[in-house]
């Protein structure tokens, strides 16, 4: 069969195309013959916060055993308090002159679980202790704090117990303190709830919130 010679080029033409197409075609479904993995890692600096002054509690509860009380009227019940850390990271330059924290107490009263009539908070005494005293004597602990079924007294105080806010430690002065190079203090506290000796019997509970101030003195 003889064709034209227009229609030769086309043919030519179309058969060239085809061979390029085919060539694109087997590239597209190359198999795979290896593959490898870069592991990408990058250290991110924790940002540099300012110094701050803070309070922990080494534990959300404490149980009261019953001890011999010595007096035939009054039954009592002797725990501990979780230590009580406080820490300051600031810089002494960035702490005000004339100013000292304190961290203080302050107790609800107890609640029976059975409806059983409540025992006041100022049942609830405290004798503080200081727990890693490095002897500086810039931080020294809150005075004994007695019940208001304790004799009254005049040293330290009228028994008052926990009713309101008592202290458990604290500087005489935050910036001296800082300049000791210490940045940090604890301190727990003897706790001792003492009672009535004809209590209703049950199971009693109070809230005693620590809290941590900082204020002029």
């Amino acid at each position: 069969m003889k064709f034209s010679r227009g229609l030769s080029a086309r043919i030519a033409v179309a058969a060239a195309g085809s061979l390029v197409l085919a060539g694109a075609a087997g590239a597209a479904f190359a198999d795979e013959v290896g593959n490898d993995e870069v592991v990408v890692d990058v250290e991110i600096s924790p940002l540099e916060e300012p110094g701050a002054l803070s309070m922990t509690v080494a534990g959300a509860g404490t149980s009261l055993e019953e001890v011999a009380s010595g007096d035939v009227e009054i039954r009592q019940f002797d725990g501990v308090l979780p230590t009580v850390t406080v820490t300051d990271t600031r810089a002494v330059e960035d702490v005000p002159e004339g100013v000292a924290w304190s961290v203080t107490g302050q107790a609800s009263e107890f609640t029976g679980d059975a409806g059983q009539p409540s025992l006041p908070a100022g049942h609830l005494g405290w004798i503080p202790d200081l727990v890693n005293d490095s002897g500086s004597g810039e931080v020294i602990a809150g005075p004994e704090v007695e019940t208001v079924l304790d004799e009254e007294t005049d040293v330290p105080i009228n028994p008052v117990g926990l009713e309101g806010q008592e202290l458990l430690y604290s500087p005489f002065d935050s910036r001296a303190l800082l300049e000791t190079g210490e940045t940090q203090w604890s301190a727990n506290a003897a706790l001792f709830l003492k009672t009535p000796v004809d209590v209703e019997p049950g199971s009693y509970s109070s809230t005693l919130t620590l809290s941590l101030f900082e204020d002029v003195y």
